[in-house]
């Protein structure tokens, strides 16, 4: 546990990309392989879940350090992050621990999840008294399941490439499902992906290829030189998603590596109709038999947020797979090929099927100038999607965020997100470099009550969006202007009002509000509109989509 304390502290410590990359080099290089295992899951944002509940770790720290729980929870509002509260006000250790991070792992803090709730306590106190300072911290984060470590996984690609001298394309391949538990990882598991490659790479049949992403276009389509070299499709409102089909069996992978096959059996049986060795890159959609346009957003998620599907949600929400790339054909590896290439292999491919199959060919959009493309950017609301993809036919299929020169291969035009007006009525304390800083906030719109009183009705909560400077400007407002206290959580004072982007809207019953807003951040403070003059929730209502129509912008 030491040494991955070390590198935490060593990453936590630098914003500089290289120090990153070097720090967690050196760890591989130096560790056992089931170390790295666990560190490369760790990183790479693989998750134990929560092994002890929260009010519970809470009653033994308070215990443990003798503070009446109103001034634990006094420490902890202060400093703004359990586990970092807890490692802070516990008394210094009475041993030293020497385990490794695998050790801990596997030997202590999993098994601990099945253990009985009287015997927890003694457990994780004697634990307490053989950690200190980071390596009591970092064990707090695992109990609760929210270690974030900030360093994405292209890093951790990278760091890995330096350290076995492997192509990181490869290593990216290889990563996809690092991050499950099971089976439980262990060294057998970090060998294998620092292993010289071979023919046995593939041998993991159901993994998908690593997804390649698009940049927005920051500048004027102008700039991309001729409109011809250009393919152009809708960004749909969906789920990205690769349908893998190999050895007789079908997998359904999301870009966040979420196997979720089972959850759309009309999927899976749609895909025994493909050639063996094929894999499709695409959008995953709910969409109604004969409608112009696909459902709600919201309609996909009820799908992906059950466990079993049963024949009425079948029927409520039916699934389609839009492919827009042929990624592999009859085991034939096709991403090196140019664009124009795969999707003529994936016309191909799909010629002769239904309009209505489940797995359909992404259609293309016609456009001969730059202007037209505008043009049918300005007009995708109307077609209930989120904006245009321009895709260089030249391309082939990266990994990641790559670019092969300046402006990029694949490029994504949204529209301009939906917003109101909206005023700050409640603030909580961030995490990690966050703590201590109210910038987590909960915003409210106008209503009329039944009584006929005019009072805010919170509708979205939003932490992203501000300057550093503007954060600290907010928190010490909010801290002059607090009305009442819930745990962490502040009522403030409706005196601040920020107007708020989203990138779609739904009606929802688990909302007080009645509405639901996707991706909510903060576009700007508006520092020239008092309280009073904020938006309504008739005006958010009014960019509600009606029946089979898109949201209004």
């Amino acid at each position: 546990m030491r040494r991955f304390a070390a590198l935490y502290e060593a990453l936590d410590g630098t914003t500089s990309t290289n120090a990153r990359v070097d720090a967690m080099a050196a760890y591989f290089a130096s560790v056992p392989a089931a170390d790295a295992t666990w560190a490369v899951f760790l990183l790479a944002g693989g998750r134990l879940g929560r092994i002890v509940p929260l009010a519970e770790l809470r009653a033994m720290a308070a215990r443990q350090a003798a503070l009446p729980d109103w001034l634990f929870e006094a420490c902890y509002q202060t400093v703004g992050d359990l586990a970092e509260t807890i490692a802070r006000v516990l008394p210094e250790p009475g041993r030293s621990d020497e385990r490794s991070l695998a050790a801990w792992i596997t030997t202590e803090i999993l098994p601990l999840r099945d253990a009985p709730p009287e015997s927890r306590g003694q457990v994780v106190q004697d634990w307490w008294q053989a950690l200190a300072g980071t390596e009591r911290f970092l064990l707090n984060k695992l109990l609760t399941g929210g270690l974030r470590v900030g360093v994405s996984r292209q890093l951790v690609v990278r760091a890995l490439a330096r350290t076995s001298g492997l192509d990181p394309r490869l290593l990216a391949a290889r990563m996809i499902g690092f991050t499950e538990l099971e089976p439980v990882p262990d060294a057998g598991r970090f060998e294998a992906l620092i292993r010289p490659p071979s023919a046995i790479d593939r041998e993991a049949s159901r993994l998908p290829f690593p997804f390649f992403l698009a940049h927005p276009l920051t500048g004027s389509t102008n700039e991309l030189g001729t409109c011809s070299d250009w393919q152009m499709e809708w960004k749909w409102d969906g789920i990205r998603a690769q349908l893998v089909c190999r050895h007789g069996g079908s997998w359904l992978w999301t870009r966040g590596e979420e196997l979720i096959s089972e959850r759309f059996p009309e999927l899976q049986a749609a895909a025994l109709t493909l050639p063996e060795g094929t894999v499709l890159d695409g959008e995953l959609l709910c969409w109604a038999s004969g409608a112009a346009m696909p459902l709600p957003f919201a309609t996909l998620q009820t799908r992906i947020n059950r466990k079993r599907i049963g024949a009425r949600l079948l029927a409520d929400a039916p699934a389609i797979l839009l492919a827009y790339d042929l990624l592999e054909s009859g085991g034939r590896d096709l991403r090196a090929c140019p664009l124009a290439q795969r999707r003529a292999a994936l016309e191909r491919l799909f010629a002769g099927q239904p309009a209505d199959a489940p797995i359909r060919l992404a259609p293309l959009l016609r456009a001969a100038t730059w202007a037209e493309v505008n043009g049918l950017h300005g007009s995708a609301g109307a077609h209930g999607v989120e904006g245009l993809m321009l895709k260089r036919l030249a391309s082939a299929y990266g990994i990641g965020r790559t670019r092969s020169d300046p402006r990029g291969d694949w490029l994504k035009l949204k529209l301009e997100p939906m917003s109101v007006d909206a005023v700050l009525i409640y603030a909580q304390a961030g995490h990690g470099r966050r703590a201590g800083l109210y910038t987590d906030y909960t915003f409210a719109v106008w209503s009329n009550a039944d009584d006929g009183e005019r009072r805010l009705v919170p509708f979205a909560k939003a932490y992203s969006g501000l300057t550093d400077a503007e954060i600290r400007e907010v928190d010490a407002l909010v801290r002059r202007h607090i009305r009442e206290r819930f745990g962490p959580v502040r009522q403030v004072e409706p005196l601040l009002v920020f107007e708020i982007g989203f990138e779609g809207i739904a009606r929802s019953t688990r909302h007080k509000s009645g509405i639901a807003v996707r991706f909510p951040r903060m576009l700007r403070w508006r520092r020239d509109k008092p309280a009073a003059e904020a938006d309504t929730l008739a005006a958010l209502q009014r960019l509600l989509p009606g029946d089979g129509q898109p949201a209004n912008r």
